[in-house]
């Protein structure tokens, strides 16, 4: 259905000519979930968007072809090109905060793809509207057709944006991260969705997405990048069971879970090289444990490995598993942290939330009906003590964020907030000016969005130096400068990532800014929402190395608001379950995780995807 042919993609940088996409071929079927994975800033993103046609001013497709049904896709003048954009070929964005159009009602978006592409006009074009919004989990959608995306929460934009993509029943879907920014349940039940339309429409599925687990359970094939080239394609269930090029391997081995506590995660070393270089031998030859004179001296073909494995190719000289052996040699065995001392249940914590309670009161225009007051946070007591991480889970719009924010005064002016919360005995929502700037050095936050809170028109730089400077002020210029470069080796991008902008960034990439930026000032306490949603695997593992160990050094306490159950069994000693804005269960994380008393957890943990060798029925 779906064809791209030796596809190069270049973008015009300061740094040169950088090539995003290098010779990519793939081939998607009718009623196939084809998985494109791969590192943060490999070119994943990049490939969807040239296939929609909807490439930065400053790329270009310098070779290749895109077909849809044997027709050219590059070929097509706009005009031709919009009338395919939503009617046959649909895109979820990765970032619904910057996708959805925020001076436009939820409503109005949904009906103007519907309008566009379909014959549905008034009542019935409303009611279709209504119907994509519950099909996608939205509560009370009727109501939502009246709302703003900046009324709704992460997840819920996130489901609006869904709801648009499919409002006018596509033949081809291409989704980039679409349950990124979902709790579970809801990711259950989007992806149950898409599998639905699947088997009703035969709909094609290019799932780009660093998930891995969501790909075990839904992809008929998957194709791995790096560097901006396929490194290997196979079904499924070949592709979990017996991966075959060394980065595949390395990957695989990252994913956290409850088994590897108290251990650091296989990280890869190193960074994605930067596409603007002339590479000589293999992209990845740099990072691989198994690379030897040949892969630095000559690039790899994409080659089946042997005849009876037609369907699976590899790029790699010494992929694992060719000369004959069973099993790979282990690559990159994970080193035992430091002991850090856990603080017994007697120790003062931390962070002492009491009987908090956020309550926001709609303004009300002159000519508007009165709108009822809406509870976000009813009630929550928490207590985090030094060394300790508790992890906050539940549903999207269960609360989980409208706390943290809460906690770091970050909602005065717009909510009513009661109770405490007590910092090294301080409360916090009783300091003002120099006083609770001060109270900032010890906590801090990564926020979920990491686009929406970088500063556009600054460099990274800046962006980091502004906090230092604001609440590190006794440190010297030299310290700041010296702080700052080890902060991108610890984060895992490249020291030159201080001259550039955020829109020159991947949204995994943005989200390492965004905890590069927390972290600057050695805060006490991190409140993290969701610091890890947007990162790949790899990276992923080597900011929860950084966390671990940051911790362990410093006593570091995290408050870590999550929908990723197996970063929460890896990493948290407590965790809480919310739900509409109360805790209905809290303990140690192996008895919730383990053993949960409440429906609630229970159901939330039943709709955990599991790494699987299957693949897609």
């Amino acid at each position: 259905m779906l064809q791209t042919q030796d596809l190069k993609v270049v973008l015009d940088a300061e740094t040169g000519l950088v090539k995003a996409i290098d010779g990519l071929s793939l081939a998607i079927e009718r009623g196939e979930t084809f998985a494109l994975v791969g590192e943060s800033g490999c070119g994943k993103s990049m490939t969807a968007l040239a296939l929609m046609r909807l490439l930065p001013e400053n790329a270009r497709v310098i070779a290749g072809d895109v077909l849809l049904d044997q027709d050219s896709l590059l070929d097509l003048p706009e005009s031709a090109m919009r009338r395919v954009r939503g009617a046959r070929v649909a895109m979820i964005f990765q970032e619904p905060a910057t996708s959805l159009n925020p001076v436009m009602r939820v409503g109005d978006q949904i009906l103007e793809t519907i309008h566009t592409h379909t014959a549905l006009r008034g009542q019935a074009a409303q009611a279709k509207a209504i119907d994509w919004l519950a099909r996608v989990g939205i509560p009370a959608p009727s109501r939502c057709m009246d709302r703003y995306p900046f009324e709704l929460s992460g997840g819920q934009k996130q489901r609006v944006m869904i709801a648009i993509a499919l409002g006018a029943e596509p033949d081809f879907l291409v989704a980039d991260e679409p349950t990124t920014a979902l709790d579970v349940t809801i990711q259950k039940q989007i992806l149950d969705l898409l599998v639905d339309l699947q088997r009703e429409r035969r709909l094609g599925l290019l799932l780009i997405t660093h998930d891995l687990a969501v790909v075990s359970g839904m992809a008929h094939r998957v194709a791995l990048m790096y560097a901006g080239q396929i490194v290997e394609v196979a079904p499924a269930e070949q592709f979990f069971q017996r991966p075959r090029h060394p980065y595949a391997e390395l990957l695989l081995k990252a994913l956290p879970d409850a088994h590897k506590r108290g251990g650091a995660l296989a990280a890869i070393k190193g960074n994605v090289p930067p596409l603007w270089l002339e590479f000589k031998g293999c992209r990845f030859a740099p990072r691989c444990q198994r690379a030897q004179s040949p892969c630095h001296e000559e690039a790899p073909e994409l080659l089946a490995i042997k005849p009876g494995l037609a369907n699976h190719e590899v790029r790699c000289f010494f992929p694992a598993g060719a000369d004959g052996s069973a099993e790979a040699a282990p690559l990159l065995v994970p080193q035992a942290l430091a002991s850090r001392a856990v603080a017994g249940p007697g120790t003062e914590p931390l962070l002492d939330v009491r009987h908090l309670r956020v309550v926001y009161v709609p303004r009300n225009g002159l000519f508007s009906r009165a709108k009822p007051t809406f509870t976000a946070v009813a009630d929550v007591s928490l207590r985090v003590r030094a060394g300790q991480t508790l992890a906050l889970v539940g549903e999207s719009g269960c609360g989980k964020t409208t706390l943290g924010r809460a906690i770091m005064q970050l909602l005065r002016g717009s909510a009513q907030i009661q109770g405490q919360a007590l910092l090294n005995g301080q409360d916090l929502f009783k300091l003002q000016g120099k006083a609770l700037r001060q109270a900032r050095r010890d906590i801090q936050i990564v926020f979920q969005d990491p686009f929406a809170s970088l500063n556009p028109r600054l460099r990274v730089q800046d962006i980091l130096e502004e906090g230092l400077r604001s609440l590190r002020p006794e440190w010297l210029h030299t310290e700041r400068q010296q702080r700052l470069r080890l902060l991108m080796d610890q984060v895992g991008l490249r020291q030159d990532a201080l001259d550039r902008f955020p829109h020159e960034f991947s949204g995994g990439q943005r989200q390492r800014l965004a905890i590069a930026r927390a972290l600057a000032v050695e805060p006490k306490v991190l409140v993290c929402d969701e610091p890890t949603s947007a990162l790949d695997v790899s990276v992923q593992a080597q900011i929860l190395n950084l966390l671990k160990q940051l911790q362990a050094e410093r006593g570091l306490a995290y408050l870590f608001i999550t929908h990723n159950i197996g970063v929460v069994e890896y990493l948290a000693d407590d965790v809480a379950v919310m739900r509409r804005g109360q805790i209905v269960e809290t303990g140690p994380a192996p008895e919730v995780l383990g053993s949960p008393r409440d429906d609630y957890t229970r159901a939330l943990l039943s709709a955990v995807p599991r790494l699987s060798a299957g693949g897609a029925a």
